[in-house]
């Protein structure tokens, strides 16, 4: 396992793949982020009270999410899922499940679905890396079928209830690079025939860790990124 992060085996993919291409699933393969996860979580809490109060917290995050997003992303999201503190781990079980099958199943998009029907028919190991908190990400990569392997997010849970802090590391920042150079040592992969598609300015280390990156649906970080680097840039939003 990498030293950075640990990637969770969704198939059993062997080591023989030609190469790894590297998904970031929020902008490449799903039109939804963290604080649209963790909005759906806090506007169903409890009661009328709980949920007024993690919705309020959700208000005052989001337009910080939204500049912290293009440059620090590990920052963002300790700050989105303060929302849910206190939530018991049960009912953050349940309200994932809708989530994905109430939201996010319509909000997976349709060219990211044919980059990963590409990889798979070019024999590459698909890694899907994401944002989100494992009891969602575990759904989204069921339904798109084509991931060997996952790494995600998790609550800190004490005596069944989320204290509201991300587990270390934190998915989402600069470290992905690194993570990116662990991975491939682990399975005998050279970067450089690596891919990497991703949407976000934090993403930047990643892309430039591998040999074919690739901005997909760029914010406004990334795009100026890609045009400086000279990488290929693909917009696609349904």
């Amino acid at each position: 396992m990498s030293v950075y992060f640990a990637a969770v085996s969704n198939s059993g993919g062997s080591r023989g793949m030609a190469a790894a291409v590297f998904f970031r699933a929020e902008g490449a393969l799903i039109s939804r982020g963290s604080v649209s996860a963790v909005a759906y979580l806090a506007a169903n809490g409890a009661g009328f009270r709980e949920r007024a109060l993690r919705l309020g917290h959700v208000a005052l995050a989001a337009p910080v999410y939204g500049v912290l997003g293009q440059s620090d992303r590990t920052l963002a999201n300790r700050l989105a899922y303060l929302s849910l503190r206190n939530m018991t781990e049960d009912r953050i079980a349940v309200l994932a499940q809708e989530y994905f099958e109430d939201i996010l199943r319509e909000h997976v998009l349709q060219g990211g679905l044919e980059l990963l029907r590409k990889a798979r028919r070019a024999g590459h190991r698909i890694v899907v890396i994401s944002d989100g908190i494992a009891p969602i990400v575990e759904q989204l990569v069921g339904e798109l079928r084509y991931v060997d392997d996952f790494i995600c997010n998790h609550l800190e849970m004490r005596d069944g209830r989320a204290t509201g802090r991300l587990l270390d590391p934190v998915v989402g920042g600069h470290d992905l690079g690194r993570w990116a150079q662990g991975y491939a040592d682990e399975h005998g992969l050279s970067l450089p025939a690596c891919y990497a598609y991703a949407a976000h300015g934090p993403d930047v280390l990643l892309m430039s860790s591998v040999g074919y990156p690739c901005a997909v649906n760029p914010d406004f970080t990334l795009r100026r990124a890609a045009r400086d680097a000279d990488w290929p840039v693909m917009d696609y939003h349904v």
